[in-house]
């Protein structure tokens, strides 16, 4: 395995010149721990490094650390010695949504991706504002968006169809496919994606067959697969950690535990351009600050009631534009807690300063 095999291009070398120059060596994360991380090198030796002081309190926030999918800039050790995280390389991409609960940061589900696969079925798990949210995050990562309708061995051909519609037709630059990982149905088409060089990163809610695809793509059974379910007989293979996988055929693998949130880290302008249609409309509006709910008026509110816009996708805006608003204001709070800590720390080390001065000159008897 090379470093062309991982995934480096011209940009990465180019970025890591001055880092090549030190004597370190690029490579690239696999796994994270709350202790080290998982890296490959160039010729494929897989081996655990660990986090420089440095790049840790320079990091403005979690997002700032590296994650699975990065390059970086390693200082070699020996028997004796940790191999040492120095820097981290500029991403490609960059796949986040927002931390669970109130935080107002971003977790790094994949960095340096090329490809996000979201996986559903054409069942329980169907949601197409779930997919909108999906939709909405990857538009924001840089990375190019497919959609696996998974376990169609369970569902009629006709609801496996439909809802592979139904998908494309939120987003004009997705891929969707329908897939049987128990039968290998899809995945010739799947494994077009993954060539050398290429990394996907595969997400989805637990249960709709992302492991099982997984194994089904690396050839053997290497995600950890519990105890049968009672009713099915059927082992439920699961995902514990997101781990970067190298596929024999080419390609890499980020899999990742099922997601129960998908909360929004992104923007106003990445909401309008997702909601093209949506925004189309609103410049019919009578008034331009109009709320899209109850105004006279209200070129969105006539459009669902002739039936010319779906009240879901139309309530799915309002709340993703809610959320986001509620993210931007976060966000802004904490910057400003940030910076008046910021302010403190300056004034106290200030203070330090003139104290530690002023007894250095009572110590010298200087008047």
């Amino acid at each position: 395995m090379t470093l062309k095999d991982l995934g480096w291009n011209p940009d990465f070398e180019t970025a890591f010149a001055p880092h090549r120059a030190k004597g370190w060596v690029p490579a690239r994360l696999i796994r994270e721990s709350p202790i080290n991380f998982g890296a490959f090198l160039g010729d494929g030796e897989e081996i655990d490094v660990v986090l420089c002081g440095r790049v840790w309190h320079e990091a403005t926030c979690d997002a700032d650390l590296p994650a699975v999918g990065d390059w970086v800039a390693l200082e070699l050790g020996d028997e004796n010695t940790d191999s040492v995280i120095r820097a981290t390389l500029p991403r490609k991409s960059c796949f986040s949504r927002k931390m669970p609960g109130n935080s107002s940061q971003a977790q790094v589900i994949g960095a340096n991706i090329d490809y996000v696969a979201v996986v559903t079925d054409a069942g329980p798990d169907f949601n197409l504002r779930r997919m909108e949210r999906y939709f909405m995050l990857i538009e924001r990562s840089g990375a190019k968006a497919v959609v696996l309708v998974n376990k169609s061995d369970l569902f009629p051909k006709e609801q496996n169809t439909q809802a592979a519609a139904n998908i494309a037709a939120l987003w004009d630059g997705a891929a969707v496919h329908v897939t049987s990982a128990l039968n290998g149905e899809g995945l010739k088409t799947l494994k077009k994606y993954l060539k050398k060089g290429i990394t996907m990163c595969i997400v989805g809610s637990s249960g709709v067959g992302k492991s099982t695809l997984v194994n089904q793509l690396y050839g053997e059974e290497w995600q950890w697969t519990s105890e049968c379910n009672e009713t099915t007989g059927k082992g439920r293979h699961t995902t514990t950690s997101r781990e970067l996988v190298p596929l024999s055929g080419g390609g890499m693998l980020i899999d990742n535990p099922g997601m129960r949130e998908i909360q929004m880290w992104t923007d106003e302008t990445t909401l309008r351009e997702s909601f093209s249609d949506v925004e189309a409309i609103t410049a019919n509006c009578k008034y331009s600050d109009c709320s899209h709910r109850q105004d006279a008026g209200c070129a969105i509110r006539s459009a669902v009631e002739s039936g010319a816009l779906d009240s879901g996708r139309h309530e799915s805006f309002l709340n993703l534009e809610t959320e986001i608003a509620a993210l931007k204001k976060r966000a802004e709070k904490r910057q400003m807690a940030v910076e008046r800590w910021a302010k403190r720390n300056r004034r106290v080390k200030a203070r330090n300063l003139n104290d530690r001065i002023q007894l250095e000159r009572d110590e010298r008897g200087d008047v």
